[in-house]
């Protein structure tokens, strides 16, 4: 489904990604890993298209992506979240899902039903049922999370990359959100990308785990491969 070919980013004199080879299935649970400044985020960035002027190709669905700017490649099934919610304050949590449905999302993608049925369901999927009709300015913290994720599942999207969604939550608010990204994928078969420094939690999610350090891939294999890689655990630990 998603093939990233060659992958390279350089800010100045600076490598961010080098060289990336990754190819991701449809349906996968994807646990991308590695410490701060390894590239997680970057690549992300470069796949969303936020990020255009790297090196390398993109491919989604056997289509190049290259010359898309964000936006187009939403529609074309790729979202994503970011680690620092920034919703639409002077709006309810409803609203802030009416706009993407009304805006992102191709008329074939709502098969009919209206995009206010559409924000109600996924704000039942999420459990903000409570929240709906709440300005977003008093949301707590995991109930903003949990916004940040309905707002790129309102795009329809084929691909989910969660970016940091549990970052400050508790170990129960942990679980929450992990529950909600498992049945996600199981219900509606979407492909999740989920980066996240909670280790338990890309551990207990993912199928297949990716490990980034300075820019470069340096293990891809089952959790328990990976967290017992050297490599990992110098990354992590030092030697």
């Amino acid at each position: 489904m998603l093939e990233i070919k060659n992958l390279s980013k350089n800010f100045g004199g600076f490598t961010a990604l080098s060289d990336i080879l990754l190819n991701v299935e449809p349906g996968e649970r994807l646990g991308l890993i590695g410490p701060n400044g390894s590239g997680k985020t970057t690549l992300i960035n470069c796949i969303s298209g936020l990020i255009q002027d790297y090196q390398g190709e993109v491919y989604f669905n056997g289509e190049n992506l290259n010359s898309l700017v964000a936006h187009k490649r939403a529609r074309r099934g790729i979202s994503r979240s970011f680690q620092i919610p920034k919703p639409f304050t002077s709006m309810t949590v409803r609203q802030n899902l009416l706009i993407p449905l009304e805006y992102a999302v191709r008329a074939d993608d709502l098969q009919g039903i209206s995009i206010e049925e559409q924000a109600d369901k996924i704000i039942d999927d999420l459990d903000l049922n409570e929240k709906s009709n709440q300005l977003t300015s008093g949301l707590t913290q995991i109930e903003m999370r949990k916004l940040e994720l309905a707002r790129a599942m309102a795009v329809k999207p084929k691909v989910l990359i969660s970016d940091e969604a549990m970052a400050g939550l508790s170990s129960s608010e942990v679980d929450d959100i992990l529950k909600i990204l498992i049945t996600l994928n199981e219900t509606t078969r979407i492909t999740i990308i989920m980066i996240e420094h909670i280790m338990r939690a890309v551990m207990s999610f993912s199928e297949r785990v990716i490990c980034l350090d300075a820019g470069r891939i340096i293990a891809n294999g089952t959790p328990d491969e990976v967290i017992k890689t050297p490599a990992v655990e110098k990354a992590y630990l030092g030697e």
